[in-house]
């Protein structure tokens, strides 16, 4: 099969396992079909699929991702603050490491609403159904929601990377306060302290809760940079953490935080 026809495959396999979209068109243009594809493995309950279309699902993914270019995170250059620390711009389902790390919402399962631009989506799209598939076996034994500034490790599946470490950040309603800082801090302590009780060498983060959850950009890359540097400078296990940001206005925070130019 090529990209098309796995594309085409995909739809018409997951428009029979869930019946309610099964009159939706299928457009002709490469892009919209992608993005239909994309919705409903968006939507797609936490449920086991058919080697066949877990098989022709991981080639599909796997091209898309070499296609669009994958990053080594062995190659990043080091921040001058420290030379174990290093930034980069660029979608973070593209980076070989270790591990990313996803903003997860306290059910744990990805992001449902179909195309969302949120990265708990784009994760969840990229590495393919497996994920949620395993995070429900997780929350499932555990019989509550995640709270917030924990975290959980699961393989990345079809993503470069080696492992997926989900967080849920705070919520900001009104104002920061210290409970919501202190909350956010946990984020970035459990997410390093995970990564390096499993022996993961290098970690991505993105900008936890930034974005919908509404933490002001610039007071939560100094949190995640301090609490960074502190778990550093005492644990030696993890040689490299990334912060990964996407929007340039981010990229400007973190440059003068970590003293690039």
């Amino acid at each position: 099969m090529n990209q098309q026809e796995r594309c085409l495959y995909l739809i018409r396999a997951l428009q029979k396992e869930m019946p309610e979209y099964q009159d939706a068109p299928i457009p002709a243009l490469p892009g919209r079909r992608w993005q239909l594809l994309r919705g409903l493995l968006n939507v797609r309950p936490p449920m086991p699929a058919g080697e066949e279309f877990l098989r022709v699902q991981d080639a599909f993914l796997r091209q898309m991702t070499a296609e669009k270019g994958i990053v080594d995170a062995a190659g990043l250059p080091p921040c001058p603050r420290n030379s174990r620390i290093a930034l980069w711009q660029g979608d973070i389902t593209s980076l070989r490491c270790g591990a990313i790390v996803n903003a997860a919402n306290s059910r744990l399962l990805g992001c449902f609403s179909p195309n969302h631009g949120c990265i708990d989506n784009i994760i969840h799209t990229m590495s393919g159904v497996q994920l949620r598939l395993c995070c429900n076996g997780i929350m499932a034994a555990q019989g509550h929601e995640e709270p917030t500034g924990r975290a959980k490790i699961t393989p990345a599946y079809n993503l470069p990377c080696q492992h997926v470490i989900h967080t849920v950040g705070p919520i900001v309603y009104d104002r920061v306060t210290p409970e919501k800082e202190r909350e956010l801090s946990s984020c970035y302590e459990s997410c390093l302290a995970l990564a390096a009780e499993n022996g993961v060498r290098s970690i991505a983060f993105c900008c936890i809760s930034t974005g919908v959850f509404r933490f002001p950009p610039d007071r939560a890359a100094r949190i995640a940079v301090e609490t960074a540097e502190a778990f550093l400078h005492r644990d030696q296990r993890l040689e490299q953490v990334i912060f990964n940001v996407f929007k340039d206005s981010d990229l400007s925070i973190y440059q003068s935080l970590l003293g690039q130019s």
